[in-house]
């Protein structure tokens, strides 16, 4: 349990990072100001501050999150009437402003604030050291630092570093980065396995070998025979076999086989069988696989591997919509439950469920939901035709619909993963 533990922090986490860390690069490449990226959730437990951005370790090793400016609230920080610390320059301008109860700041003036705005003219007002008598306005450095509730320095986010004040492309490209870095990691991940391997094994469209005393046996299937439909639907890849056989559990099923230069037909039934909590046809044959054993050829594993599951991936999807069904997907549950299993057979098997699921992070991510990175694209879209961005109060609030649909999703999702992984 112990190494499923730790495969499961270490392949969700690396997910997570490697996605946060697309949009990272890209936001910063494009002008934005990235003012936290941190790996992991929760508690702080080290941080350091370089170009702008604050770079935390966190306690919770499940992820990370990078904070563009802009996409949250800098405001939110001060509230009126609260004491604060400033640190000022030798021209007495402001460059760092202490909000925490957990960090002191020696040399540094009280102000009990009164109205500020850090976005547009940078100032901060507030009565020294608490005496209403001594109302004092400071002007604040672009770059300063404000000292975070927690003790995180950040810092401030002036109008022109902001998310929404890069041209639309750079922002369309930011908004893309993290899926695409997901597919970047797969593929990476696939070479490792290749490399690993000793080369690249690919699946064919063939049957590779039979199992004793199984359904395709006893129907007279054979090593090498190639089955090019089921029920009349051409099946042109290993994987569309598989999909086709598995929705036919216990359903009367023909098959088109070609054994050499000729074609026959086969009936048989596939047998039902549990996986994962859902119920599947199985007839008990393997793949066929072609060995490459040549850098090009493990090279190109990873691309064409990450296209093959990228294509399984968006056929499951595009098939959800002629039956959903809360068994089609899986939340952290799922993840652990398939992390338990791949640990049983090796590293090997756990890049490649790294890589599985970073596809599907991938994928999801660019669905046209609110909350979404595909949501954003959406939102950049109907900004490029209308010729100007969405009223921002309206944009906020249709965020907040997609995330409560999101969470909604999750907890449902969730609860279904429990009963079918431990009940």
């Amino acid at each position: 349990m112990f190494i499923t533990i730790i495969a499961f922090i270490i392949v969700f986490g690396i997910i997570v990072t490697s996605h946060e860390f697309g949009h990272f690069i890209v936001a910063k490449k494009s002008g934005i100001l990235v003012r936290e990226f941190s790996i992991g959730m929760g508690p702080k437990l080290f941080a350091t501050h370089k170009n702008g951005t604050t770079y935390t370790i966190r306690i919770l090793p499940l992820g990370g999150y990078v904070r563009m400016a802009g996409l949250e609230d800098d405001e939110e920080t001060l509230q009126k009437g609260m004491p604060v610390n400033l640190i000022l320059d030798e021209n007495q301008v402001v460059k760092k402003i202490n909000t925490s109860n957990k960090v002191s700041l020696l040399n540094g003036l009280p102000l009990e604030v009164t109205n500020w705005d850090l976005i547009d003219e940078l100032y901060i007002e507030g009565y020294e050291n608490g005496d209403e008598t001594k109302l004092r306005r400071l002007e604040v450095k672009p770059d300063a630092m404000i000292v975070e509730a927690d003790g995180t320095e950040v810092q401030i986010a002036p109008r022109n570093v902001q998310f929404q004040s890069v041209s639309l492309t750079r922002r369309i490209l930011t908004n893309i980065a993290g899926p695409l870095n997901n597919f970047i990691l797969a593929i990476l991940a696939f070479i490792l396995i290749a490399f690993i391997q000793g080369g690249s094994i690919t699946t064919i469209n063939s049957v590779g070998a039979v199992q004793e005393n199984s359904v395709a046996q006893k129907a007279g299937l054979q090593k090498d025979d190639k089955i090019i439909a089921v029920q009349g639907q051409k099946t042109n890849s290993w994987d569309s076999l598989s999909a086709s056989i598995s929705d036919r559990g216990g359903k009367k099923t023909e098959l088109t086989v070609k054994r050499g230069d000729q074609k026959k037909k086969i009936t048989l039934t596939p047998k039902k069988q549990n996986s994962n909590g859902q119920q599947v046809g199985m007839i008990g044959i393997k793949a066929g696989q072609k060995f490459d054993h040549s850098i090009s050829g493990m090279l190109s594993y990873g691309f064409t591997q990450t296209y093959s599951v990228m294509k399984a991936v968006w056929d499951a999807l595009v098939n959800m919509f002629h039956g959903f069904s809360l068994n089609d997907l899986g939340g952290p549950v799922a993840m652990y439950s398939f992390t338990q299993q791949a640990a049983k057979y090796g590293a090997i098997s756990v890049i490649n469920l790294l890589a599985f699921l970073s596809i599907n992070l991938g994928i999801v991510n660019l669905l046209p939901i609110p909350a979404l990175d595909g949501g954003k694209l959406l939102l950049n879209i109907i900004e490029a035709i209308r010729g100007k961005p969405l009223d921002p109060s309206k944009e906020t609030i249709i965020t907040l619909i997609g995330f409560g649909f999101m969470m909604l999703l999750m907890i449902l999702v969730t609860w279904n993963d429990i009963q079918r992984y431990f009940f």
